[in-house]
């Protein structure tokens, strides 16, 4: 989707299929719903004291209105004026580009940005909108046959952002930033929704390679493939890989920010990078220790932190972010067969350190490890590891907030709130030393589950002892990447938590 601003003065005046304006629930029209009032001579609050209420997320649309050039124009409710918040306006923007689907609008203007909400800015609620507004729009269609109605349906294909000519730069940086995240979700949600006979280790790597393609000045793709893992030693890795017909793949995606002229001059010395690890199994039965099979289909979803650091990575590619950025993603299936990890058996990572195999399913820890090992080459400020990796963490926090692991605290504190100003919310677990005990192994320097205990959070202690070179932060998107049920599908999450870190990290000098 295109997503721009627009500025005109004259609302009525604007043409487009749909133009988005904002009800309270107590009978008050926005500043843009009272100009449009003015313009129909007064239809608007005539329709809202006849028919709607401007409970939040609702919406109405209006059709050739007189005075009004727009061939719509959809009201959307934004509840009680005391209670709007962020969330609330990203609720409403979803809502209208949802009303516009629905009318098989092809393109639309937002005046819901304008109101204000809480503390937030300009530039945030316009970046909200645009993020919203792409995620209503999502249309996953690479699977159905061909002239599908997924395929060949009208969609929302612009989205512009009004703002008042005073406000026009920020909504511009706004709708610019929310348009770069929400090509990013798309990017993950795509890549999570792909079964596992088409996103392979492979296909993975082949995306990362297609991205350096496209972003070639700050994007290079390095995928290494079997041989070259094996001489890097990352043997806990390669034993989930062994069980699949599929070659592994380790991809090494870095992105170098533009050195702007100005900055070459003072021969400033590019900070030092943030490393992003993914989890990329494709597709995961378990292993020996297999799945039940009610819902082993949705384990495909098990690269959605892959998914989520290429998303990212194309995100801030196309922000332009001013900040290196490594993405690393081991990746790889983890079946059963005659070569597959067995419970017991013992293996050497990367680092040197033996991990006792109590259970096979517990594999995403075995290729994160490794691939935090090699981050530390790097020298990185920063490593952020992104999993579907427990789900006790599912039953810990639900499908609202990702759990977040870090012993740093300053690490901790600005993933948090790049989750609350990004509405794609965290909440710290803790890491205490005492849970390590549950890794004891007789048999090898740890095993690879502690029991059911503290589940999350023992498997983010296995991971703090690969992490020790650097602040190192862990996040567990087990219960918020994707979604069962009738509504099965990728989220793109956590792709706006990290871009918005990312940008905060870019601004700090």
């Amino acid at each position: 989707m295109e997503f721009s601003t627009h500025t005109s003065a004259s609302l009525h005046q604007i043409k487009t299929a749909a133009l988005a304006v904002g009800v309270y629930a107590d009978g008050v029209l926005s500043p843009a719903a009272d100009i449009i009032d003015r313009a129909s001579e007064g239809l608007l609050r005539k329709v809202v004291k006849a028919e709607f209420q401007g409970k939040a997320g609702s919406t109405l649309v209006l059709r050739a209105v007189p005075g009004v050039s727009a061939q719509r124009v959809v009201l959307v409710g934004l509840g009680k004026q005391a209670d709007y918040a962020p969330a609330v306006h990203a609720g409403a923007e979803r809502a209208f580009a949802a009303a516009c689907i629905q009318a098989q609008a092809g393109e639309a203007v937002s005046t819901l940005a304008a109101n204000p909400c809480g503390e937030s800015t300009m530039r945030a609620r316009a970046r909200s909108a645009a993020i919203a507004a792409g995620q209503a729009a999502y249309r996953y269609d690479l699977t159905f046959g061909k002239g599908s109605e997924r395929e060949t349906g009208l969609r929302l294909r612009k989205f512009s952002v009004w703002a008042e000519r005073a406000d026009a730069a920020q909504a511009q940086a706004g709708a610019r930033e929310g348009g770069g995240i929400s090509h990013g979700m798309d990017l993950a949600r795509t890549l999570g929704n792909l079964p596992g006979n088409v996103c392979t280790p492979s296909y993975l790597g082949e995306t990362a390679r297609k991205l350096a393609a496209e972003f070639k000045g700050t994007l290079k793709a390095e995928v290494l493939e079997q041989k070259q893992i094996e001489a890097l030693k990352m043997g806990s890795f390669l034993s989930v890989a062994r069980g699949s017909d599929e070659p592994p793949r380790f991809i090494v995606l870095k992105y170098t920010a533009p050195r702007a002229a100005s900055r070459a001059k003072t021969a400033k010395p590019a900070k030092a990078p943030v490393v992003l690890v993914g989890k990329g199994i494709t597709f995961d039965s378990g292993g020996i220790s297999i799945k039940p099979a009610a819902t082993m289909d949705e384990m495909k979803y098990d690269m959605c932190g892959a998914a989520s650091v290429l998303g990212t990575m194309r995100a801030i590619a196309e922000l332009e972010l001013a900040h290196d950025v490594v993405g690393l993603i081991p990746a790889c299936e983890n079946l059963p067969s005659g070569r597959a990890n067995k419970p017991g058996d013992v293996v050497t990572s990367m680092s040197g350190q033996t991990i006792e195999i109590l259970n096979t399913d517990a594999e995403g820890r075995l290729i994160l490890c490794d691939a935090l090992t090699y981050a530390e080459r790097f020298k990185p400020s920063a490593v952020i590891d992104i999993a579907t990796l427990t789900g006790a963490c599912v039953v810990a926090l639900g499908h609202v907030n990702t759990g977040l692991f870090s012993k740093d605290d300053a690490l901790a504190d600005a993933l948090l709130r790049a989750g609350r100003q990004s509405l794609d919310p965290a909440w710290r677990m803790p890491l205490d030393d005492a849970y390590q005990e549950q890794l004891k192994s007789n048999f090898a320097d740890m095993a690879n589950i502690g029991g059911p205990p503290a589940g999350a959070v023992t498997a983010a202690c296995f991971l703090s002892r690969f992490a020790k070179a650097y602040p190192w932060a862990h996040l567990d998107i087990a219960g918020t990447a994707w979604r069962g049920g009738k509504d099965k599908g990728a989220t793109g999450r956590p792709v706006p938590l990290l871009v918005h870190y990312l940008l905060e990290q870019a601004g700090k000098g």
